[in-house]
């Protein structure tokens, strides 16, 4: 199964700012899905037969460095 990345959007807020929406992109940043919720992004990426990585730490989410990421429950 490809890995996929969910992301809090906007990208680059400050910190303490609201999340509007999450997305789910590939590894090429190109957005797959859009939802209002981590966990309705979780279960489309599962669905679609993802393997879905979600952001250890909201600001540190380079697709290059693994540690960065977690594999989603």
């Amino acid at each position: 199964m490809p890995n996929v990345y969910i992301e809090a959007r906007p990208k680059g807020r400050s910190e303490g700012d609201p999340i509007e929406y999450y997305v789910v992109e590939d590894a090429k940043d190109d957005v797959l899905y859009t939802s209002k919720t981590q966990l309705e992004a979780t279960f489309w990426a599962k669905k679609q037969g993802y393997s879905p990585l979600i952001a250890r730490v909201r600001h540190l989410n380079d697709k290059k460095i693994p540690n960065h990421w977690r594999a989603a429950d």
